[in-house]
């Protein structure tokens, strides 16, 4: 079981145990692993490993709270320093919607796809999993916007690529983030619009409510183009946090067209490249 898991609707996890001490953990309460100090020195000396993060939050409620007012900001921060202070700048708070929880798991996390509803373009279903290395980059998220939006900063990742029986076109998911969600044109037109929020489903990363795009008519062609993928082959939501998630149907490549830069750096003003290490 990995340390966390991911569904269409949902995340779960393992339930921490109450307390620190006792025999079931074996960790006392005056133990250094408690120590917030201490924890940041351990992390910063492992890399901020986020499978050994997700596993420690889930030892006991002290250390789970421990993660979620100081681990997890930490390792967004050490981890995508550039994506993190683009997404910051100019906010008076270092919060994100949905807590820098949700910011990690988007970050480091693809989703998947579950059994979709009815009319979503890509009836098919795929697990989660960590990703060892992904790009971000706000040229990509401008894709993803209206032409009365293109104002609002979206960082949207490259898709992760999930092949799928033989003859079939692999499927992509894909993933962002907004600045300043709240008051952001995109969040603005959907409410303008009077879209209802789906009913249906839930954010992945936080739990939040979401609008589908595709009903909203708010899926530009630039979309379809930048992913690589059919136009009637995408769909995606976003949700009151400002997560964007959804997945498409891409177009397969020929062999000369193939461009593995899966591991490769290009730290740019634009394109946030970061991994597990």
């Amino acid at each position: 079981m990995p340390p966390f898991q991911m569904n269409g609707s949902s995340s779960k996890r393992t339930k921490p145990n109450p307390t620190c001490h006792g025999s079931s953990s074996g960790v006392s309460p005056e133990s250094g692993i408690v120590n917030e100090k201490i924890l940041v020195l351990i992390f910063e000396f492992i890399k901020w490993d986020l499978p050994t993060l997700c596993v420690v939050a889930q030892v006991c409620q002290k250390l789970r709270a421990l993660a979620q007012r100081v681990l997890w900001r930490e390792l967004c921060i050490n981890r995508a320093p550039k994506i993190i202070g683009a997404l910051m700048h100019g906010s008076h708070n270092s919060q994100f919607g949905g807590g820098w929880h949700s910011l990690a798991k988007l970050l480091f996390y693809c989703c998947g796809c579950q059994p979709p509803p009815d009319n979503w373009p890509v009836q098919t279903s795929n697990s989660g999993h960590f990703v060892k290395a992904v790009r971000f980059s706000k040229t990509s998220g401008r894709s993803f916007l209206m032409k009365g939006c293109r104002d609002d900063l979206l960082y949207v990742n490259d898709p992760c690529e999930h092949a799928m029986k033989e003859g079939e076109d692999d499927l992509g998911v894909f993933r962002g983030v907004f600045r300043g969600f709240l008051r952001s044109k995109t969040r603005a037109c959907l409410i303008s619009r009077q879209i209802k929020l789906d009913e249906r489903v839930r954010c992945p990363y936080c739990g939040a409510r979401v609008w589908s795009m595709g009903n909203a008519r708010m899926v530009p062609k630039s979309a379809a183009i930048r992913l690589g993928s059919h136009e009637d082959g995408l769909d995606f939501f976003v949700c009151i946090n400002g997560h964007l998630y959804g997945s498409c149907w891409l177009v397969k490549l020929s062999s000369d067209g193939e461009n593995d830069h899966d591991h490769h750096l290009d730290c740019d003003d634009d394109v946030h490249d970061f991994g597990q290490g």
